[in-house]
């Protein structure tokens, strides 16, 4: 599953992020780093970016940024 796919709500924890290295070293810089759990608070209309929280800060990623965040299920 990858970021633009998560429901709004749900959580899932961060496995692999694809795309070029500026992309990733953004992402990083971002708090979107693997094994970090994220959670999709609301997406916006018409394709627009995706609210996300990771611990507690919120962030707005496009979602064609989101489509190269693989995601994987929490584990208890």
């Amino acid at each position: 599953m990858t970021l633009e796919q998560l429901p709004p709500g749900q959580r899932a924890v961060i496995c692999e992020v694809t795309g070029d290295e500026a992309l990733r070293a953004r992402m990083l810089a971002l708090g979107l780093r693997l094994g970090r759990e994220v959670a999709v608070i609301r997406r916006a209309r018409l394709g627009g970016p995706l609210q996300v929280r990771i611990g507690t800060t919120d962030l707005v990623v496009r979602r064609r940024e989101a489509r190269l965040i693989k995601l994987t299920t929490p584990t208890a």
